[in-house]
């Protein structure tokens, strides 16, 4: 049965939460449309053990609702997923959101209609919904990567992706236990499994630098301290490179090189102690100078040497010589490197024992045979476009998004693709999305597209629409903010796009910093939306 609204919103997690709460303000008819039972989007989904936020706990919290600041106690530093979902369902009860919203529903097919200037909305459970507005709140970690290894269907133990965990409670103790992946999902899962298996193997393909995470208890002065000053704290998040605050005060811009061996390694020790990632930002250039991150690099090897008692396995799990800490995304632990001095723990380094098949009851490699009850997937997410290109969605024309993306991916700011007219992407390909504080490249986001739409209200505009001339140019600036980052060199990094075979290498994520990136898109905005192309209600323009 057709149903028509002003808006589609694809997906319940504090994007297309907070989509729907300002589109309800500005008086907007809308629908949600969540693949999930519940809201929460990614911490929905990503419930394996050991799931935490990497952004304090006091940034990763909604701005929209100042009120909820005031009354909202988070326990410790680092949140551990049950307490973000148990946030993310406050403010959907808070606010009944739910009423608005169509769980266990995937969206089958989005097509836009030039002939009456709507998008129809098609899913799984056989709804129809047109709406003059589409709008894509879908995670940017939300469509699993799902490694092509010969077997691993026939493998006949429990299997879960940590993008896909069961929410009913998965038994570990008195198994053997094998993780795939050892990047931030990875990592965690690890470090938890490792106390309850009883052997756990993992399956390391690429050695990663962690950082330690401290994630001790809050107490109300922490709070108190904030709350007197959380509009402007907000404001500042908003404008900031990443919207989250380190604890480690260093000069602006400070070089490594200004200062002497022994007090960089000082700060480096400094900032190791304060766990969190404050290493990695230490210095201005870290992440663009080869000499200085070959330095904290280096320093950073020397701590998991120190750390892990055999040291064949240490030097198994030190990145590779020309790897540098802070071109793949940040992982911050709670003792992984550790759990390798433990008994019922075995690292099997598949760069140079590679997987050739996973059996019925076993991981089976060039060397040796796992015999194991559970296999733990923690290969990460066709990231960023996945999301998008999962929907089946079709433009002017009949081009189909897949098709207009073969080469990679091409947007307008993050936020629109060309010849796919009132369709929105938050945090979309080319925007600051995971790289900041994503709550709040959300915030940007819902309150540029909102923006957008009021604007069009006010000059009868029924369509908006971007041209392949603003998408080059566009591309081209995301490219100018990380030329010179040594991220551009790892050639195996989600970042790009690199981590899934076959897929385009592009710039998924813009790099000049979420502040930078508003002010670009305000920018716009204020020239009278440049780049961007309206067509008119013809009844309103003649009157």
């Amino acid at each position: 049965m057709k149903q028509e609204y002003d808006a589609v919103v694809v997906g319940a997690g504090f994007a297309g939460m907070h989509m729907l709460w300002k589109l309800r303000q500005m008086g907007m008819s809308a629908i949600v449309v969540e693949k999930g039972s519940d809201v929460g989007g990614t911490w929905y989904w990503n419930r394996y053990p050991g799931a935490r936020c990497d952004v304090p706990s006091l940034d990763y919290s909604v701005p929209w609702d100042p009120e909820l600041d005031q009354e909202w106690d988070w326990s410790e530093r680092y949140s551990a997923q049950p307490e973000i979902l148990k946030y993310a369902t406050h403010l959907a009860d808070r606010h009944d959101f739910r009423k608005d919203i169509k769980f266990n529903t995937r969206v089958n097919r989005a097509t836009w209609d030039e002939a009456r200037t709507l998008w129809v909305v098609e899913t799984d459970q056989g709804d129809t919904f047109e709406a003059r507005y589409f709008i894509s709140g879908a995670g940017a970690l939300s469509e699993p990567n799902l490694p092509d290894i010969p077997g691993i269907r026939s493998f006949k133990g429990e299997m879960y992706h940590t993008g896909q965990w069961p929410s009913e409670p998965v038994t570990l103790a008195g198994k053997r236990v094998a993780v795939l992946g050892t990047g931030s999902t990875g990592v965690q899962a690890t470090t938890a499994i490792a106390k309850e298996a009883d052997h756990l193997y993992v399956l390391q393909r690429t050695a990663q630098f962690s950082l330690p995470c401290h994630t001790p208890p809050l107490t109300e002065a922490d709070h108190a301290k904030l709350r007197v000053r959380y509009p402007e704290h907000r404001e500042w998040q908003r404008n900031s490179y990443a919207a989250t605050a380190s604890t480690i005060e260093m000069p602006f811009g400070a070089r490594a090189f200004d200062d002497p061996k022994e007090t960089r390694f000082e700060n480096y020790e400094t900032a190791w102690n304060n766990g969190s990632a404050a290493l990695v930002g230490v210095y201005g250039d870290v992440s663009i100078n080869a000499e200085v991150a070959t330095e904290v690099s280096d320093f950073v090897r020397d701590k998991i040497r120190a750390t892990v008692k055999d040291q064949a396995v240490a030097e198994k799990l030190c990145p590779r010589p020309g790897s540098y800490i802070g071109t793949r995304r940040i992982i911050i632990d709670t003792g992984y490197y550790q759990i390798f001095n433990q008994p019922n723990v075995t690292l099997i380094d598949i760069h140079s024992d590679p997987i050739t098949e996973i059996t019925e009851n076993g991981v089976k490699t060039q060397n040796t045979f796992c015999k194991i009850d559970m296999l733990v997937v923690a290969t990460g997410y066709d990231a960023v476009t996945g999301p998008l290109l999962s929907m089946n969605i079709t433009g002017k024309d009949g081009v189909q998004l897949k098709d207009a993306w073969a080469d990679a991916p091409r947007t307008y700011l993050g936020v629109m693709v060309a010849g796919f007219p009132n369709m929105f992407t938050i945090t979309g390909p080319s925007s600051p999305g995971v790289l900041a504080n994503v709550i709040y490249s959300i915030d940007q986001h819902v309150n540029w597209i909102s923006d957008c739409l009021e604007n069009m209200h006010q000059t009868g505009a029924i369509e908006i629409d971007t041209t392949p001339e603003a998408e080059a140019e566009w591309n081209a600036h995301t490219f100018e903010t990380c030329s010179g980052s040594l991220r551009m060199n790892d050639e195996n990094n989600w970042y790009l796009g690199t981590n899934v075979p076959g897929k385009a290498r592009a710039v998924l994520v813009y790099q000049g910093g979420l502040g930078f990136y508003k002010e670009k898109c305000d920018e716009i905005a204020a020239d009278n939306y440049r780049g961007f192309v309206f067509n008119y209600d013809q009844e309103k323009e003649t009157a």
